[in-house]
């Protein structure tokens, strides 16, 4: 099983930018999918999640409206574009599998 994310970087506050993680080495559209982001001197924290099909998405309290997860069972990718960024959302973001984690992307959102 291999987790690449890709798409992080630094932007100023209420920027966008979106994360895809390409996803390898298992039946991709049988699993739901998650984010996950840990802030330095924080826990990691659940950001988003997609079910198999793509039609169930859970979101976190903090980024409920300004987050959007989403998939591509065919190029077997999920993405979060994140929009209304904010200086909070710094964090290393995580693409997640079962047990399996991706090695991360540095957001960092400051002007």
């Amino acid at each position: 099983v291999q987790l690449v994310e890709s798409g992080g970087g630094l932007v100023q506050p209420g920027g966008s930018l979106r994360l895809s993680c390409a996803a390898s080495g298992f039946t991709f559209s049988s699993y739901s999918m998650n984010w996950y982001r840990q802030a330095p001197g924080k826990e990691r924290e659940l950001v988003a999640a997609i079910i198999g099909s793509g039609y169930h998405t859970i979101y976190a309290d903090s980024v409920t409206g300004r987050f959007t997860i989403s998939r591509d069972n065919i190029k077997n990718m999920v993405y979060l574009q994140m929009n209304s960024l904010m200086a909070e959302d710094t964090a290393v973001y995580y693409c997640n599998f079962r047990e399996y984690w991706g090695q991360g992307t540095q957001v960092t959102v400051s002007s």
